[in-house]
């Protein structure tokens, strides 16, 4: 049996696990739970939007997100995020790399942009939408 999808549950859940990781500088594994948990409070966010559900990971979907979000109803969520395109440079490639590959200034940015998305989770449950 296949779940229910929950894709504000999986942020936050994700975000906690993220900061644990963080928290005991396993860095490799903090910035890919950093990143799913960016990319499931978009998902969230365009969901509750009523948008149609992007299959893309955070990188790709950033862009996305940003480009869908321009009008009034999205405008007021997309000015929670940080300015530009913090993961472009993100990959779920990076689960195979070698422990050392993980540089802490790198994951820093993925943190602060996901903190962005949990903002603006938040706005989205005050609103009611979530």
């Amino acid at each position: 049996m296949i779940p229910p999808t929950d894709f504000a549950d999986a942020h936050r859940r994700h975000w906690q696990d993220a900061e644990l990781l963080f928290d005991h500088k396993r860095l490799g594994n903090a910035d890919q739970l950093y990143g799913f948990s960016a990319e499931c409070g978009l998902k969230a966010v365009m969901g509750a939007l009523k948008e149609p559900l992007v299959r893309k990971h955070v990188d790709a979907l950033w862009p996305e997100f940003k480009r869908r979000s321009r009008g009034r109803r999205g405008g007021r969520f997309r000015r929670q995020l940080p300015q530009g395109d913090p993961f472009a440079d993100w990959s779920t490639d990076d689960r195979y790399a070698r422990t050392s590959y993980a540089r802490n200034e790198v994951v820093e940015q993925h943190r602060l942009a996901a903190r962005g998305v949990r903002r603006m989770i938040r706005k989205a449950e005050v609103d009611g939408i979530l």
